[in-house]
């Protein structure tokens, strides 16, 4: 790839779920490759910081099936393959997405990370400037899709760098096999958490601390219904400019199998947050200690959106309000696979809504 400055009339930024929704609407819609046609009068390309398809599937823990995953939506225009439920999504979903890529001969580069985008001028309808380790591109809108994976929140507490054992989050988790005969405190109180700590209790002593009481829905979790009412309460937050929580913290956790496996084990007995860690293990909230050789975080992730700062988004409440996908405060760019569009199927929704808008505010003609 040259490192001269590039151009497209859109940039998508991210080749998940989001990104490749938003780049076959693009397609869809008249939009050419910006690399083999950069003279074409409607042009986009996808910078995607992976070094494969697949986004953040393709680092999901090994252990973690296409059984137990959440739902995921088909992309528009190619249903999913017949997939056996044994096999790791890590495996499976990567390779829809590659065969999505080759059907619909998107215009993926990668790996290139996005460092920064940045307005050309003070003209609120000229150029964004895409700054990446692999050259520079102008354009006229740029569609965000870079999910939280490689955004993890880390907590701090007391004495974290005293620790001797090994800590780690759940991006970094592989396989419970790695913790055999040791023990695990576990944080977190959302899904992953339950995961891992399903998996783990089977080969390992594990201790699971939250900063607040988990609450389980004892009514059951209609996925159709939950699923509107969540996206509703995102939506309001968004529009709102307040930041938004985990999928948690809007739905509940449901006693899925796993987690009734854990709780059949004794495994699901939550514990307030530690005080402090120590060198040999934890500080309780009673004052007691708990000698642990690992601290596995599963504390979530954020949206991955530094690479934004220098276009000031953020409002008084540290939140960006959207006005559908577009950010309030620079109409220019769209945010997908965030706050409302977080889910697989919102993702798919965004992407098409980011292109129909791109199409509408640039003027752009629709081919034939």
């Amino acid at each position: 790839m040259s490192e001269e400055l590039r151009r497209a009339t859109a940039v998508v930024i991210g080749g998940g779920q989001a990104g490749l929704s938003a780049a076959y609407h693009l397609r869809h819609r008249g939009f050419v490759s910006a690399v083999e046609q950069p003279d074409a009068e409607r042009t986009f390309v996808v910078l995607d910081a992976n070094p494969a398809p697949g986004g953040a599937w393709q680092h999901r823990w090994e252990s973690l099936r296409m059984a137990t995953v959440n739902g995921i939506f088909d992309l528009p225009g190619l249903a999913q393959p017949a997939v056996d439920t044994a096999e790791p999504s890590r495996a499976a979903v990567p390779r829809y997405f590659a065969d999505y890529e080759r059907e619909f001969t998107l215009p993926v580069l990668r790996p290139v990370h996005v460092v920064a985008v940045r307005r050309a001028d003070d003209d609120p309808d000229g150029d964004l400037v895409v700054t990446s380790d692999r050259g520079t591109w102008t354009t006229r809108a740029v569609i965000n899709a870079t999910g939280t994976w490689t955004n993890p929140v880390l907590p701090r507490y007391p004495g974290q760098e005293t620790f001797v054992g090994r800590q780690l989050h759940t991006r970094d988790y592989v396989r419970a096999e790695d913790f055999a005969g040791q023990r695990v405190a576990i944080v977190g109180g959302g899904i992953s958490a339950l995961q891992l700590l399903e998996e783990i209790s089977r080969v390992a002593t594990t201790r699971w601390y939250t900063r607040r009481e988990p609450v389980f829905r004892e009514d059951g979790f209609q996925p159709e219904t939950a699923g509107r009412e969540t996206i509703a309460k995102v939506m309001a937050d968004v529009a709102a400019g307040r930041p938004t929580g985990s999928v948690v913290s809007y739905t509940g956790l449901v006693r899925t199998p796993y987690a009734l496996a854990a709780q059949a084990r004794g495994a699901l007995e939550r514990r307030p947050m530690f005080r402090a860690v120590e060198p040999m293990g934890v500080r309780e909230a009673d004052n007691t200690f708990t000698p642990v050789d690992v601290i596995l975080w599963a504390t979530g992730f954020k949206a991955d959106l530094a690479h934004l700062d220098l276009l000031d988004l953020r409002n008084e409440l540290g939140g960006i309000a959207l006005t559908g996908t577009r950010a309030a405060a620079e109409p220019r760019l769209h945010l997908i696979g965030f706050g409302p569009s977080q889910s697989t199927v919102g993702a798919n929704r965004a992407g098409r809504e980011a292109a129909a808008t791109v199409v509408r505010r640039l003027r752009v003609p629709v081919a034939g």
